[in-house]
């Protein structure tokens, strides 16, 4: 039985940050208009969406991802840090007219329905191969990763986990969010690396000669 989702949803669009299902986001909210869409979604359902928006512009993407506050903690100086956990991609319809400080939209989940599948499709060879092009990009990139932990993930939060935390542009991270198939998304991924990978030894060695 698939997981029923509201449709419509406050938003909380957000420069630079991708927001995968099935990964962890922690937040810390000061705004007033961001601490009234917080308390209103404890106070409720502890749902919310995470959008990033466009750049030098009051647009949003039209592909984001629910999240369930899954913790949070009240600070003095009036602060709210929280804890996202996605759930699924939904792609926005249209943007619902309010009388809040915060923007809400109607949204819908169909696209993106195998994000709610819990059986996990991937061919393992891809999988270890982007593995082997990720452990060696961080490493250019001084990056580290507990991978032992890692693997322990399941195969669809290992990916998105990537997707999120790797130093590539956030349009690309978008294009990953859109990409439907958790197959699609590790080739795409992979490209994407690759590129990063080859682009950087190329100006190394325009840089020795």
């Amino acid at each position: 039985m698939k997981k029923k989702f509201p449709e419509r949803i406050p938003i909380f669009p957000l420069s630079g940050v991708i927001y995968f299902p099935k990964t962890n986001l922690p937040l810390n909210i000061f705004e007033k208009r961001y601490l009234d869409l917080v308390n209103d979604c404890l106070n409720g359902n502890k749902l919310m969406g995470m959008v990033q928006s466009k750049k030098n512009s009051n647009q949003v993407y039209d592909v984001g991802c629910l999240g369930k506050i899954s913790d949070f903690k009240k600070i003095k100086d009036g602060r709210l840090l929280i804890n996202l956990t996605g759930l699924a991609r939904f792609q926005i319809i249209k943007e619902i007219n309010n009388n809040k400080l915060y923007r809400e939209f109607e949204v819908q989940y169909k696209k993106f329905d195998e994000d709610n599948e819990k059986n996990e499709k991937m061919e393992e060879e891809k999988l270890n191969l982007l593995f082997k092009k990720t452990k060696f990009f961080f490493k250019k990139n001084g990056l580290l990763l507990d991978w032992k932990e890692f693997k322990k993930l399941s195969k669809t939060q290992q990916i998105n986990t990537l997707a999120m935390i790797s130093p590539i542009s956030s349009e690309e991270k978008q294009k990953l969010l859109e990409t439907v198939s958790l197959n699609e998304k590790t080739k795409t991924l992979s490209k994407i690396i690759e590129f990063y990978l080859y682009d950087k030894n190329l100006s190394n060695k325009k840089t020795i000669q």
